[in-house]
């Protein structure tokens, strides 16, 4: 008899947002899930964890398998969304196993480009990869709390059908970005690599009553790649492709370093 997949997923916009409640609903489909979520937004928080205080844990709902859908428990945290995927992947080890998938999102706006530097959605696939589980982070490129997911939807399963056929290398997890345009408008699905860019302009400074000066984090996004760059994340997106990057939990650059070595004379 086939094993049921176990599938732990989770989101940097809180357990409410709808990114994530259609995103549980089509992982059903593939086997039993398992959310742990932050209790409130967590964006920007990519790999952080929370070492300062108690952080608390309330179940939301628990469904059994049915009607071709899987089981679902739903548990929220008042932690980052490395957290919430360090916590799921204890409750799995507790049970005496690891899940066989971890799914971040469904993120809303672009984690492509030096976004994904950031990205806590994308802090959780991380956190996934250490534990050596596939891990997806999947987002939409629109901030709209209601968007039409039916592209997302469509070509997300496909690219789980692939990570769950296929595999992910070790050490390595997918950032995948999908455009917020109707589905038949997609162009497709392109391997990329991340793009570059950076924001300026990045604080509203103000005064209050008091004279205290205080500042918002806004930022506007400057890109650096060559017009019409063929295979940057944020240009396929914007050109209305889904975009695929590898990365890797490793980030040491293995060349710099044996130029570094060289260079410096060390290791001799």
């Amino acid at each position: 008899m086939e094993k049921t997949r176990e599938i732990l997923v989770t989101n940097d916009d809180g357990y409410q947002a709808r990114g994530i409640h259609v995103l549980t609903q089509m992982l059903r489909g593939y086997g039993n899930v398992t959310v742990v979520a932050p209790r409130e937004p967590q964006s920007g928080k990519s790999v952080s964890l929370t070492l300062d205080k108690p952080m608390m844990f309330d179940v939301v709902e628990k469904t059994n398998a049915g009607d071709g859908l899987g089981s679902l428990r739903v548990y929220t945290l008042t932690g980052t969304p490395a957290d919430c995927a360090k916590l799921g992947i204890n409750i799995y080890l507790k049970e005496g196993r690891l899940p066989d998938l971890l799914v971040s999102g469904i993120n809303h706006g672009s984690n492509a480009s030096a976004a994904s530097i950031y990205s806590g959605t994308l802090g959780a696939a991380v956190e996934g990869t250490l534990y050596g589980i596939p891990s997806v982070g999947l987002s939409i490129n629109t901030h709209a709390e209601d968007p039409d997911f039916a592209g997302t939807l469509f070509y997300g399963g496909q690219i789980i059908d692939w990570v769950l056929a296929d595999g992910i290398k070790r050490g390595v997890y997918l950032n995948v970005n999908i455009p917020a345009i109707p589905k038949d408008q997609i162009r497709g699905i392109r391997m990329a690599r991340q793009g570059a860019g950076r924001w300026v302009k990045e604080f509203d400074h103000r005064v209050n009553l008091r004279g205290k000066h205080y500042f918002w984090m806004v930022g506007e996004f400057e890109d650096q790649e060559p017009v019409g760059a063929p295979d940057a994340d944020h240009h396929l997106v914007d050109s209305g492709y889904v975009s695929i990057v590898p990365h890797r939990a490793d980030t040491t650059d293995y060349e710099e370093l044996e130029r570094l070595r060289e260079n410096w004379k060390l290791d001799r």
